[in-house]
């Protein structure tokens, strides 16, 4: 008999897996307790942009005209826990208010509600980044609470979605991680992720602890290596040096790699702060905070670049005041192919211009809504040019195609000043000096 799954939390990552999972040919429930996102979801429309995924949804929903009917959503536990034979919990583990540690009230609640409707063998799940030792505590949480006892077993499973890249992320995953206890639920997860594994996706068997500390760490070391990079743009910044090249050139190493490797503003989003600040908690917590001091630093590196930004356009613009003076910025999501704004640098750094004086335009291909709910004082545009009008200087900030691929000649008609600061170093220099602007970027002084 088939599988049936449920997936409890239908936010970024919830969504998307419930639809991959229909995709692979599972019956999928999905729970979540906002009316209206479940709302939406059951009209096959997601409450988030992200690349693919709507059509995804579309072609499993139940009700929705040629689909395959394999996905439905619902706010009732009872069927959850009647339905599924495994069940993802897929919520969202902020950072605490005021301090670092990394907020448990979501995947305690969903472990709550679920496992008093557990009668029969079921496997629960965790995807959710969590402090490590969760798993061990929530594991013996679910036998108190589920009538089944025993029978109600805990995996944890974390995932490794990058925004943009989610559906084929979920697919095709780099590598399927399942910190397990018994081989019952070793062979029920090789049974769900038997498509990806048959098609090579490495199958990573591991305990609790290694599990939930694999997506700590690669998180981590991602955030170790873009504040590399950052370090040596201010070093570049102070010698004359070109920070594009560097990394180019020590890219080549493989056991460098190219990747990670674009010095900028910094990264930002609702993963890479809060857990590199949650894993410095945790480690503090269990007597190993000498391990991870690194990561302050790294955060530190990371929250400067926002304000270098700042000065270098402040410098650009004579060194004075903001006062009076237009700044158009291209980007308020925290990267392209997404409209999550969450610890956006992009926006950090029009918010801090805004309150020096600056008059900020913003304009984003996708995070606009978002922006305005974030910083409803920021000024908003409909489209780059109209972002760029009048403008004493411009700021790109996140990397969108769209705006790699503008018009330097046109964008130049419309503002004050032919004047742009790269903070993600992605456009071409040459072009647009041709165009008759000066250009600039972090960590290449004399590019």
């Amino acid at each position: 008999m088939a599988l049936k799954i449920t997936v409890i939390g239908t936010g970024y990552l919830g969504a998307t897996h419930a639809a991959a999972m229909a995709e692979l040919g599972f019956e999928v429930l999905g729970l979540d307790v906002v009316p209206e996102k479940i709302e939406m979801l059951k009209r096959g429309e997601v409450p988030m942009y992200e690349p693919g995924l709507e059509e995804l949804l579309r072609k499993h929903v139940a009700g929705i005209e040629g689909s395959s009917g394999r996905l439905r959503f619902t706010m009732d536990w009872a069927e959850v826990g009647e339905f599924g034979d495994v069940h993802f919990v897929c919520v969202n583990t902020p950072q605490k208010h005021g301090e670092y540690a990394c907020d448990m009230s979501y995947v305690d609640a969903a472990f709550e509600s679920l496992a008093p409707h557990l009668h029969g063998p079921a496997l629960v799940v965790g995807k959710s980044t969590v402090p490590v030792g969760s798993a061990d505590r929530l594991a013996a949480r679910l036998v108190e609470l589920a009538p089944a006892g025993e029978d109600a077993e805990l995996a944890w499973n974390p995932e490794f979605l990058r925004e943009g890249f989610a559906v084929n992320d979920t697919l095709h995953p780099d590598r399927i991680v399942v910190g397990v206890r018994s081989e019952r639920a070793e062979k029920l997860l090789r049974e769900v992720y038997a498509t990806p594994v048959t098609a090579g996706s490495p199958f990573v068997l591991t305990d609790f602890p290694t599990a939930e500390l694999v997506k700590t760490s690669a998180n981590s070391f991602l955030a170790t290596k873009i504040s590399f990079i950052n370090a040596m743009a201010e070093v570049c910044e102070a010698a004359d040096g070109d920070v594009v090249k560097l990394a180019e050139a020590i890219g080549h190493d493989e056991r460098i790699g190219k990747k990670f490797l674009r010095a900028g503003i910094g990264f930002g989003g609702g993963c890479l702060p809060k857990d590199i600040r949650a894993f410095m908690a945790r480690a503090g917590e269990l007597g190993a905070d000498q391990a991870l001091t690194f990561l302050r630093e790294i955060d530190s590196i990371n929250m400067r670049q926002r304000g270098q930004m700042v000065e270098l356009a402040r410098e650009a613009l004579g060194g004075g005041s903001f006062l009076g003076k237009r700044v158009a910025v291209l980007g308020a999501a925290f990267k392209p192919d997404s409209d999550d704004v969450r610890d956006s640098p992009a926006l950090n750094v029009a918010g801090q211009i805004h309150l020096q004086g600056g008059q900020v335009t913003v304009y984003d291909p996708k995070g606009m809504a978002n922006a305005r709910r974030l910083f409803p004082t920021l000024a908003y545009a409909d489209s780059a040019i109209e972002a760029v009008r009048g403008a004493d200087v411009v700021l790109h900030l996140t990397e969108w195609r769209e705006f790699r691929e503008l018009d330097p000649a046109v964008l130049g008609e419309a503002v004050t000043t032919r004047l742009i600061l790269d903070g993600r170093n992605a456009l071409d220099p040459e072009v647009w000096r041709r165009a008759g602007w000066t250009y600039r970027a972090m960590g290449r002084p004399t590019a």
